[in-house]
């Protein structure tokens, strides 16, 4: 039987955006998949002409297809090529930073504006003045790079170099000048230990001892999809999405007489979500890029932002206020949907409701994207919003071909709100959860593990509380009693709060391992068999290790690596566990992220070039790295006190007996 011709049109209309929306999401998969090197820079610095004056030069080399943008494009284009500047002793910059190379101007439609870059090669130069006696220089040149299909984040390529110079003058230059020139390719402080000894790789004999390296640290992309559609559907029954489901869904089967007719436009409503939210996790995605999004795990700034920012959206729930978008746009949206036709049509319908629906997905929309946004994915956002998408558009598309459904649908009422105070309960709970990995990161002990389980507590009291309609907020129905539903999510929250007093005494709570700070941020515990390392510096257990001839337990770790704190609650506390480490190993625990500033910086070489070890965190990934061939955490290793391999390594694993094993082998 033949297809009518107008249901044909709708049906490729939809299979159209479908396709689109494949190729969106398989670009994104092809370009951003991989860690992407394409420039490769060297530096250096010269005497200049005059008498004081030297050249810092940056030389990169750029990879086929890609390109690096110039300096000072503007604040409304990509990112320009600047110079940064970190510390600056005896020395003045004189000028602005310039390049060299052949610079290609060209107008780019998406900015709207003329920019400048270079291919295959470039150099930028920076103009220095000496003003005598020591100097030191410390700076780097941040530039963007893009090519057809992706871009870098913000790259920054270090330069640091000290010194003595003479006072500048007419017909005096800089002193010593073959001196200087050697210090520039000298390292900040030259330390041939990290390459050596107890820091040398051992790779190799962990291969024979059976190593297989593998990345457990970042979370299953599944996972994220999953966390994505648990997302869209609790915005389903919210206040703002669930009246306008029947409203749409009656509006195409009236629109239209046929019924195929009206599904076919219905799926292609479906599919539109799915497009708009799913380029927002692109746009996220494409603003940070894979390094930004590594760094806000520990970032003090962005944790205490996400903090601040969970704590609006909870009080958004709570009632206090409502976060909507400027009325302005919907009615842009909406004066332009007027005037459209066929897919463009339906199309201006999916983001009116992205726009009207922001003040109760918005929230929930944010807290997605800042928990995915921590586990450093660069395709966490966009996979997290094709899952919350997916399920948004779910009921358009069931009721569409089920419309009989619409009748047995629960009414939107009082229930819709306890949903978003629920929520708002859960997000002011892992508001503490970000605040936490700053605190713990920066060392500022605000919120040691009883300060943030006494907030807990409170928090799903209070929930519990508000379940059983001794609480309320002025949204809510004050007359009416409470379902059944109600009594056991309510009984369910005082249970857990329940259940995270003994914590305050020093209970493991296995059940909140990854959100609590670890034990030893607590001050007060009661005949807990407990695992913590004495040693935080590597050199300084090595040098117990041999004095006491145990084997050396390292443990690679991170205040803000939600694993760790598993394994420490859930493998550690087994009394075979603890009984093996504390007895028969040096434990040391190293964080790759602590912010601590080393006293000196340490330059050493990796991969043909030079990396810059700023802190106490830089200098023990880059051990890991160097010396394990790793770079995820949790990871775990037994050396001796020679630093030689016994064993192969072990990463996240719950099996408190296979660690065990893994002791036991490892002590013999």
């Amino acid at each position: 039987m033949a297809i009518p011709p107008d249901i044909a049109t709708h049906i490729n209309q939809m299979k159209r955006t479908l396709t689109f929306l494949a190729a969106v999401f398989a670009l994104c998969i092809s370009a951003m998949a991989q860690m992407a090197e394409p420039v490769h820079f060297s530096t250096r610095i010269e005497k200049g002409d005059k008498a004081g004056e030297a050249l810092i030069f940056f030389v990169g080399q750029i990879d086929a297809g890609w390109h690096v943008y110039s300096t000072e494009l503007g604040d409304d284009g990509p990112i320009s090529a600047s110079l940064v500047v970190n510390e600056l002793i005896g020395v003045e910059l004189d000028g602005k930073l310039t390049t060299k190379g052949r610079e290609i101007k060209k107008h780019d439609k998406m900015f709207g504006m003329e920019l400048r870059f270079f291919e295959k090669a470039v150099t930028f130069v920076q103009r220095v003045k000496f003003t005598g006696g020591d100097y030191k220089i410390d700076v780097a040149l941040e530039y963007g790079a893009c090519d057809d299909q992706s871009c870098l984040p913000p790259t920054q390529v270090n330069f640091t170099t000290s010194g003595v110079a003479a006072p500048p003058s007419e017909t005096v230059a800089i002193a010593k000048p073959d001196t200087a020139k050697a210090e520039v390719k000298t390292a900040i402080v030259p330390d041939s230990v990290l390459t050596s000894g107890t820091w040398a790789p051992v790779v190799e004999q962990m291969k024979v001892k059976g190593e297989t390296l593998t990345d457990t640290s970042a979370m299953p992309l599944w996972k994220i999809l999953l966390q994505g559609l648990l997302g869209g559907l609790i915005a389903i029954f919210t206040p703002c999405v669930w009246p306008i489901i029947p409203l749409t869904v009656s509006f195409f089967l009236k629109r239209n007489k046929e019924r195929k007719k009206a599904v076919a436009e219905a799926l292609t409503y479906g599919a539109a979500i799915v497009v708009i939210y799913l380029a927002l996790g692109l746009v996220v995605t494409g603003i940070w890029g894979a390094g930004r999004l590594n760094a806000l795990a520990t970032n003090a700034i962005f944790n205490i932002f996400f903090c601040a920012l969970l704590v609006v959206f909870a009080a958004s729930f709570f009632g206090a206020f409502e976060i909507t978008l400027p009325s302005s746009w919907t009615d842009k949206v909406e004066s332009r949907k007027g005037n459209a036709t066929g897919l463009v049509a339906i199309f201006l319908m999916a983001f009116t409701l992205a726009l009207v629906s922001f003040s109760c997905t918005g929230p929930i929309i944010g807290f997605l994207l800042v928990a995915v946004a921590s586990e450093g994915s660069i395709l966490a956002p966009a996979v997290g919003m094709l899952g919350f998408a997916l399920a948004l558009a779910i009921p358009f598309t069931l009721f569409a071909l089920f419309p009989s459904l619409l009748k047995s649908a629960p009414r939107s009422g009082g229930w819709m709100n306890v949903i978003k105070v629920t929520l708002g309960f859960v997000e002011l709970a892992f508001a503490l959860k970000f605040l936490s990995v700053a605190d713990m990161a920066y060392g500022w002990h605000i919120l040691d593990r009883e300060v943030f389980l006494s907030l807990w507590i409170a928090i799903f009291a209070l929930l519990g509380a508000y379940m059983f309609g001794w609480l309320k907020f002025k949204h809510d129905d004050p007359e009416r009693a409470i379902g059944v539903s109600r009594f056991f999510l309510g009984m369910i929250s005082v249970a857990f709060a329940i259940y995270m007093i003994p914590g305050l005494w020093g209970a493991p709570l296995k059940a909140i391992s990854a959100f609590a700070p670890p034990m030893t941020t607590q001050d007060f515990r009661l005949g807990q068999t407990t695992v913590e390392a004495k040693y935080k510096d590597y050199d300084a257990a090595i040098a117990a290790a041999r004095s006491e001839g145990k084997p050396l337990l390292l443990d690679f770790t991170g205040h803000g690596c939600v694993n760790c704190r598993k394994m420490e609650a859930a493998v550690w506390t087994e009394p075979t566990v603890a009984s093996l480490i504390n007895d028969n190993f040096i434990l040391v625990s190293l964080y790759v992220d602590d912010k601590t500033p080393l006293e000196v910086p340490i330059a050493v070489q990796e991969n043909g070039k030079e990396v810059i070890l700023k802190t106490i965190g830089d200098k023990w990934s880059f051990l890991q790295r160097h010396k394990f061939g790793a770079n995820t955490q949790p990871f775990y290793v037994v050396v001796d006190g020679d630093g030689s391999a016994l064993s192969p390594s072990r990463s996240y694993d719950e099996d408190a007996k296979a660690y065990a094993d893994f002791l036991s082998a490892s002590a013999k």
